[in-house]
């Protein structure tokens, strides 16, 4: 029996060592395996390059440059509060927004693209701009507009979409603040519909919602609900804005609105989780209205290239979520939006002849840099997919390109933009030594001390000397096909600065700023 005993001991002892060497096993290889996934999941990023953190932070302000409303924590000493009985006439407060270029008008159309390319931006690289303290001003901005059309959108089928008559404001040259004409509101609904504008306006409410998610969700769920509606009215009461509101067509004239239902669609799809939206940008309508295999410049008329960007994401991160139908679908904007990458590399069997001498994408002649800085910016992104996803190479006609070949090209697209082309000059207003003094702009133009009625601040735009005030981080127009640029406050062809074109340097700035991964998801 003692015999018995004494090996029951030791067989108690043995499976208790035993046992405590298995734990202790599992319990190494689990902080092995959480350390992996930390590492994995972090972020990494190299040194940050200061020349594009400089940039980003001067293109940031262009943004305050061009609010309207009472200003808050305003950081351009010449600016002052404007526009503050916008809307007041029809009992809304559209005092907030931004003013459109170098005028004093509000255009919904161009200011929503504005919002959501800017929502894209930081939903990207929201840590890059981080890095570099230029998050919180994004973020204050991007809500400065969506602040904005939040109060325009009164009631689900009623949008305002314009504050101001264009005609009268551009018989005038006076700052916003020392406005003295009536500013009429324009309207889309039911009856004079503008699918368009409501769909823009739709994907700039989904895309911010997904920005303010985690920082006050509240606001968030308005801004989904906002859009959610707007999406609704603009594709049920189907109709061009530009037949609405006839003097659009010389300002912002849309050649379609399928584009816009496309991008509404996927950005609602990726804010609300929400299936059918998906559906209906690829099974339902993405045939109809995705213009497949056919790449286009991206532009605030023309959203199928970020479409087809943006869906490329949901294929590299999310297909195996997707039923095999809406794959299919994603496959098509995926090589479209491939197509479109390979038309940029300026060493592909396939790349495209609209560029100048010296490298520069060129496309029109008003506002000629809206296509390069908007190209350089997709191809980032699609650069960074390509590098998260671990895909090693991109097709182009059988040879093959790397995530690094694309981000040389928008590397070449922003330094040119930055001052190396043949005029060293940099288009990017206070970058630099060397940069436009006479934009075309009202605000710019004028002393701050000065008064001026409508029509003696013409005196202004007439004057030799320059501008008064840096209208900071504005970019200008851009050169012409042969790389030239006058630096007239007259030549609004290629001296007039734009809102909407804010954004886009921004976005590529920030993915410039330093090399890393981007998110799987926005959630």
């Amino acid at each position: 029996m003692a015999g018995e005993g004494q090996k029951s001991k030791g067989w108690f002892w043995w499976v208790l060592v035993t046992v405590i060497a298995v734990l202790v096993i599992v319990a190494v290889a689990l902080t092995i395996l959480k350390d992996f996934h930390s590492k994995a999941a972090k972020v990494h990023h190299s040194p940050v390059e200061q020349k594009y953190a400089d940039a980003l932070g001067i293109a940031m302000q262009f943004f305050d440059v061009q609010k309207s409303g009472q200003l808050v924590n305003n950081r351009i000493s010449w600016r002052g509060d404007s526009g503050l009985m916008d809307g007041s006439g029809e009992g809304l407060d559209l005092s907030k927004g931004m003013y459109d270029a170098g005028d004093s008008m509000k255009f919904s159309f161009p200011m929503a693209f504005t919002a959501t390319m800017l929502s894209w931006a930081i939903l990207e690289y929201g840590d890059q701009m981080d890095a570099v303290k230029q998050l919180r001003n994004a973020q204050d901005s991007l809500k400065w507009i969506t602040d904005y059309l939040i109060n325009a959108h009164p009631s689900p089928n009623v949008l305002y979409i314009q504050v101001g008559d264009p005609d009268l404001d551009h018989e005038c040259w006076q700052r916003p603040e020392s406005m003295t004409l009536q500013r009429p509101l324009t309207q889309v609904n039911t009856s004079y519909p503008g699918t368009e504008v409501a769909a823009e306006t739709a994907a700039a409410m989904a895309s911010a919602s997904l920005v303010f998610k985690k920082i006050n969700s509240t606001y968030s769920s308005l801004l989904l609900m906002h859009a959610q509606q707007l999406f609704a009215f603009a594709d049920t009461y189907r109709g061009s804005y530009s037949v609405t509101a006839p003097s659009e067509q010389r300002f912002y004239n849309s050649s379609g609105y399928g584009d816009e239902l496309l991008w509404a669609a996927s950005w609602l799809y990726l804010a609300s989780a929400d299936r059918s939206y998906l559906r209906y940008a690829t099974i339902d309508h993405g045939q109809e209205f995705g213009n497949w295999r056919q790449p286009s410049w991206i532009s605030w008329n023309d959203k199928l290239p970020g479409v087809q960007v943006l869906l490329s994401r949901v294929d590299f991160f999310g297909a195996s979520e997707v039923p095999i139908t809406e794959n299919l679908a994603l496959q098509m904007y995926r090589e479209t939006a491939e197509m479109m990458m390979c038309s940029l590399l300026p060493d592909s069997p396939t790349a495209t002849s609209s560029r100048t001498e010296s490298g520069l994408i060129w496309v029109t002649e008003w506002n000629s840099l809206l296509h390069p800085v908007g190209s350089a910016f997709l191809a980032v992104l699609y650069s960074d997919y390509m590098l998260t996803s671990g895909t090693e190479a991109l097709f182009c006609s059988e040879r093959s390109y790397t995530p690094g070949n694309l981000r040389d090209f928008a590397i070449s697209q922003v330094d040119y933009v930055l001052g190396e082309n043949p005029m060293k000059l940099s288009y990017l207003v206070g970058f630099g030594e060397n940069y436009p003094q006479y934009v075309h702009h009202r605000g710019s133009s004028i002393p701050a001390d000065a008064t001026t009625g409508c029509k003696d601040g013409f005196k202004w735009l007439n004057s030799s000397a320059p501008n008064p005030n840096v209208a900071v981080g504005a970019l200008v127009g851009g050169p012409f096909r042969n790389e030239t640029y006058s630096d007239s406050r007259n030549n609004s062809m290629q001296g007039e600065p734009s809102t909407y074109n804010s954004a886009l340097p921004v976005g590529v700035l920030s993915g410039l700023v330093t090399s890393s991964s981007v998110a799987n998801s926005f959630l």
